[in-house]
């Protein structure tokens, strides 16, 4: 990615992830909503002032543990690595020079992602909360896009008098 490229990307925010999942480590689009923050996950973002580099909490606690220094555990180093060079790449081309953010699930750093997230999933809709991979519930106030959108819908065909 050159340099003529980061002109195009500022002008829309992308989101950019790496799956532990899946063998290859394949990068993937995701929707910019907490259903998207897994524990399996590495996430990437890119906000024009902000770069925000997101460890899950399964990913975060492999890298405390080590395992990316282990011979055997090559693959999991170059999962680490993939969205630090993107990040890298960004950082280098673009002025003003973006806050460069690596957190983890759970820290207080999160904060960079969290507030940017849909919070489709809140303290006040419990069903959220599952552990069948969901994604994290964000602690907010606000309300979903879904939601804000439904209540737009019936106050559009709603007869006002």
């Amino acid at each position: 990615m050159g340099c003529c490229v980061c002109t195009m990307e500022c002008v829309c925010v992308f989101q950019r992830l790496y799956s532990s999942d899946d063998a290859l480590f394949l990068l993937q689009p995701v929707l910019l909503d907490s259903s998207s923050i897994l524990p399996d996950r590495i996430l990437l973002l890119d906000m024009f002032f902000h770069v925000v580099i997101f460890h899950g909490e399964t990913i975060a606690n492999w890298r405390r543990q080590g395992f990316q220094n282990l011979p055997d555990h090559e693959n999991f180093r170059q999962l680490l690595q993939a969205p630090v060079d993107d990040a890298q790449e960004i950082l280098r081309c673009r002025f003003p020079m973006p806050r460069y953010v690596d957190c983890d699930q759970g820290s207080s750093q999160a904060r960079f992602l969290l507030s940017r997230v849909n919070p489709s999933q809140t303290h006040n809709n419990l069903y959220g909360w599952s552990q069948d991979g969901g994604g994290a519930p964000v602690l907010t106030d606000d309300v979903s896009l879904q939601v804000f959108m439904e209540h737009l819908k019936k106050l559009a065909v709603s007869s006002s008098s």
